[in-house]
């Protein structure tokens, strides 16, 4: 496996860490398949119950694209008349989201600075965002002349609603990480010396939670916003059958029966 993604497994706790700091964790061709690699992995991985993504160095957490590369790699589509370099939002980038938005299991990310482009758009695929004092999140595609993508399109407009969404969009800034609290971006702000720590805590403590269930709230929040109310409903339905008829449910309600903390298995 290549350093620039480190990966390990630890009491059902996946962490994923970009490690590319020299270059504020860019995403060149080999970062990010390394990294639809090992998403896919920690999604597959039945002994995995929590993922925490997060990044090496204190300045950046993802810029997105590494336009150094990328700059070469239009150089070469100009030159042969093909398209080859944009193949990397089919190839990598929507991997990558499908594998974080769609495993049954939570995602926090610990953003520990900038988050930009795909940096944002992996940012807000998770489930919870634990985010350092120090960090900001800026879209940056129209800067370069280029639409949304990893998934930014979809999950920016339910963070923070359309109007926003356009917004940052059309005018692209840097959102400063209180600002990010106040619309909804970040979960958690923390001091920067505080961060890894504390996105591990909330990561852990995810990792010992009711699986299942978590699994299953992320499949109705999802449904819920593309679907109508009785249609949801249903959805409910079916996935409340679904968590109920888990060992972490039985579990839970004797430990509450007996005034005990529960011990979950996440199945």
């Amino acid at each position: 496996m290549a350093d620039t993604v480190l990966y390990e497994v630890s009491d059902g706790l996946a962490t994923i860490t970009l490690n590319r700091p020299e270059a504020m964790n860019a995403l060149n061709i080999a970062t990010k398949i390394v990294l639809r690699d090992v998403v896919r992995a920690a999604a597959a991985d039945d002994t995995v119950r929590a993922v925490l993504l997060t990044a090496a160095g204190e300045r950046a957490f993802c810029v997105g694209q590494d336009l150094k590369e990328h700059i070469g790699l239009l150089a070469e589509d100009q030159e042969t008349g093909s398209r080859h370099t944009m193949s990397t939002v089919g190839e990598h980038y929507n991997p990558i989201l499908r594998a974080l938005t769609e495993m049954p299991k939570p995602v926090v990310a610990g953003v520990n600075g900038v988050a930009a482009g795909a940096g944002f758009g992996f940012a807000l695929a998770a489930d919870y965002r634990v985010v350092a004092d120090t960090a900001a999140f800026n879209t940056s595609f129209a800067g370069v002349a280029l639409t949304a993508d990893s998934g930014v399109s979809w999950t920016l407009p339910r963070v923070v609603g359309p109007g926003r969404a356009a917004d940052l969009l059309f005018f692209p800034r840097s959102v400063k990480a209180q600002e990010a609290y106040e619309l909804g971006i970040a979960n958690r702000v923390v001091p920067a010396a505080d961060l890894r720590a504390e996105a591990e805590k909330v990561a852990r403590a995810l990792a010992q939670g009711p699986t299942v269930a978590y699994g299953a709230i992320k499949e109705a929040m999802a449904y819920g916003l593309s679907h109508s109310l009785t249609q949801t409903l249903d959805k409910e339905d079916e996935l409340q059958t679904r968590a109920g008829s888990s060992e972490d449910h039985s579990i839970a309600v004797r430990a509450f029966v007996n005034k005990e903390q529960p011990k979950y298995l996440g199945r």
